[in-house]
C-alpha cells in the first residue's frame, strides 16, 4: 500500500523496481494527485481519502485506515504523503509503516531541507528511509544516502540529486521489510543476510 500527496515520484520507482511485489493500492489525499493516473495506468487499485472533505484529521486517519484496512497490506509506505499522521494512526500500523525524508536524519527534519542544508554549510546531505514513529521524521533508521554539496549548488540543484538518491534507496527497504530482512532492536535497525549496505554515497 502506497500513499501519495502529488506526482509520487518515489511511487514509481517502487513500482519499477519492486517486481514481483504485488500493490494493494495506492491512496492519494489530493483528487488532483498526479500519482494516481500512473497508478490506474499500471492497473494498480487507486483511490482518493480527500483530506479536506473531513472536519478533523482524526475523522480523516479513520477513513485512512478504513480504506488501509479493505486492502490488508503488509506494509504500508508514505512516498511523498504530505499529512502528519496522528499518533493512534502511527501507533496503528507500529513496525509496517515507512518514510522517507529528504535529509540525513536527524538532521533537518521538516521542511525546506535542502535550503536549510545549504544556509548551515553542510558539506554533505542526503536522504533517509526510515519506520514511522509518533514523533514527526523520527523513528529507527533503514538505510540513508549521502551526495555531495557542491560549490554553486541551488536548493533545486541539490534537492535533484537527492531525489535521485530516494529513488534508489526506497525500493530497497520495501524489498528487505517484504523480504523479512528488517529487525529493529533498541532502535536501531538491522538487515539480516548479505545485502547492499545500509549507507550509500552517491559520486558527485
Amino acid at each position: 500500500m502506497i500513499l501519495i500527496s502529488g506526482r509520487g515520484s518515489n511511487m514509481q520507482a517502487i513500482v519499477e523496481r519492486c517486481a514481483p511485489a504485488r500493490i494493494a493500492a495506492v491512496i492519494g489525499n489530493r483528487a488532483e494527485a498526479a500519482g494516481l493516473r500512473f497508478a490506474r495506468e499500471r492497473g494498480i487499485p487507486a483511490e482518493v481519502v480527500e483530506h479536506r472533505d473531513f472536519p478533523s484529521r482524526a475523522t480523516f486517519e479513520q477513513a485512512l485506515s478504513a480504506a488501509i484496512e479493505r486492502k490488508r497490506p503488509d506494509l504500508v509506505v508514505l512516498a511523498g504523503f504530505m499529512r502528519v499522521l496522528g499518533e493512534a494512526f502511527v501507533q496503528r500500523y507500529e513496525g509496517r509503516l515507512l518514510n522517507i525524508h529528504p535529509s540525513l536524519l536527524p538532521a533537518f527534519p521538516g521542511l525546506n531541507t535542502h535550503r536549510r542544508a545549504l544556509e548551515a554549510g553542510v558539506k554533505v546531505h542526503g536522504c533517509t528511509v526510515h519506520f514511522v514513529t509518533a514523533a514527526v521524521d523520527h523513528g529507527p533508521i533503514v538505510i540513508q544516502a549521502a551526495v555531495p554539496v557542491l560549490a554553486g549548488d541551488t536548493e533545486e540543484s541539490l534537492g535533484a540529486r537527492v531525489l535521485a538518491q530516494e529513488h534508489r534507496i526506497y525500493p530497497l527497504a520495501v524489498r528487505w521489510f517484504l523480504d523479512g530482512r528488517l529487525a529493529v532492536d533498541r532502535g536501531i535497525v538491522r538487515v539480516r543476510g548479505e545485502c547492499e549496505p545500509q549507507f550509500l554515497l552517491a559520486p558527485p
